[in-house]
């Protein structure tokens, strides 16, 4: 009887063993929360559900979405959890086509209040932005209604989102806004170049946010930085089609936070409307924010118009909406101690740098160093105009040559 007891006490400690390995990463599948994923019936409930669930229990609870089509309303998975969680996408997700479906909400998937989240897995974001992009009337009304966001995040810390594809969104890809320790690392996003306002990632009011080896093909800004960003970190990012890397747009509305500290570096552009570029807005109500602490370094430009660009009289609408009083003011934003910095390549455009600052606030402390941008007409030099720079440093190569 020694040996089957021996076995016996094997396998009971052997199962024990795998019972405390597992005890902290408990796994909540939606499917059995009742998920049909036909890519037709409504699942929304049967994730809610299955977040609640997860989200009510400690250690490292792991929400998964096997391989499928999951049709999903707006939801709301919302914080704070007992657990780290996580959310191991491999399906499908697809956004309803009809806006009616929205109810009035603004975003489509929404992480909320949460404190520990890792998104991954391989699985896609699908927005089915074509139904409703002829519907967009922002490029043309400065009074417009948005239409949904894909993924926000809002009020979260300690978040991951890794390994998964976000796919012609309504209108922002992603939003992190009131957050602090967010990475994105090696996602994709996709989205047709004529396709309107699909920003790849917009930042407000957030900290510590670090986007890097990540892929992003849009209609808008791939990476868009707003008011009350702070350390802000971008690497390996590809970006193109789509309008660059963008800080701002700034000074629209009164009572906007700075924007201090961000870092592009070893980044690719391939044929986007514009580079790394700051925009703000003329007018704007005193004081104004302050841009500053920002440096874009190791960029490769591969065919782009405007490849380096502050734009201090920003306004994308007509002519007549551009000519409004308040917008024939100068802009109040206050930009100053800004780094471009061994960033080459081909430019678009005749005009590689172009330094455009606010008659009332002169930029000051920017500084150009080992430029190389050749035009795409080859015999042309290329060239670069600044206004209202108050000085600078300019040195290494200087291709087209310092207006500073």
């Amino acid at each position: 009887m020694a040996f089957p007891l021996a076995a016996l006490f094997f396998l009971v400690t052997a199962r024990w063993c795998l019972q405390v390995a597992h005890a902290g990463r408990q796994v909540f599948d939606v499917m059995d929360f009742g998920a049909i994923a036909d890519g037709e019936t409504d699942d929304s409930k049967a994730f809610l559900r299955t977040w609640t669930k997860a989200c009510a229990s400690p250690g490292r609870p792991s929400v998964v979405v096997p391989k499928g089509e999951y049709r999903l309303h707006p939801v709301v998975f919302r914080g704070p959890c007992k657990g780290y969680m996580e959310l191991r996408l491999a399906g499908v997700l697809r956004a309803p086509d009809d806006l009616a479906a929205f109810r009035g909400s603004h975003e489509w998937i929404n992480f909320a209040s949460v404190d520990g989240l890792l998104v991954t897995g391989g699985g896609t974001f699908d927005g089915r932005g074509a139904s409703s992009w002829h519907l967009n009337e922002c490029p043309r009304n400065p009074n417009c209604t948005p239409l949904p966001v894909s993924i926000k995040l809002g009020r979260v810390r300690n978040v991951t989102i890794t390994g998964v594809t976000s796919l012609d969104s309504k209108f922002f890809h992603v939003i992190i806004i009131g957050s602090q320790d967010v990475a994105i690392h090696r996602v994709t996003i996709r989205a047709p170049r004529d396709s309107p306002n699909t920003d790849g990632v917009h930042i407000q009011a957030s900290s510590n946010v670090r986007i890097t080896d990540t892929a992003v093909a849009t209609g808008d800004d791939c990476v868009s930085v707003g008011p009350g960003s702070a350390d802000i970190t971008m690497s390996g990012v590809s970006c193109g089609p789509g309008h660059g890397i963008s800080v701002g747009s700034l000074g629209r509305r009164p009572g906007e936070q700075d924007v201090r500290g961000l870092r592009v570096s070893n980044c690719t552009f391939a044929g986007t409307a514009n580079g790394v570029r700051i925009k703000t807005w003329r007018g704007g109500v005193r004081p104004g924010s302050v841009v500053s602490g920002l440096v874009f370094e190791d960029i490769v430009m591969r065919k782009v118009r405007n490849p380096i660009i502050i734009d201090q009289e920003y306004c994308p609408y007509s002519s007549i909406s551009c000519r409004h009083e308040s917008a024939q003011l100068p802009s109040v934003v206050k930009i100053s101690d800004v780094k471009f910095k061994n960033i080459r390549g081909v430019s678009a455009t005749q005009v590689a740098v172009k330094l455009s600052c606010s008659g009332a606030n002169p930029c000051h402390g920017l500084e150009l160093r080992d430029i190389d941008l050749s035009y795409v007409k080859r015999s042309v030099a290329t060239e670069s105009r600044c206004a209202n720079v108050a000085g600078g440093i300019a040195g290494g190569t200087l291709v087209p040559p310092s207006c500073i």
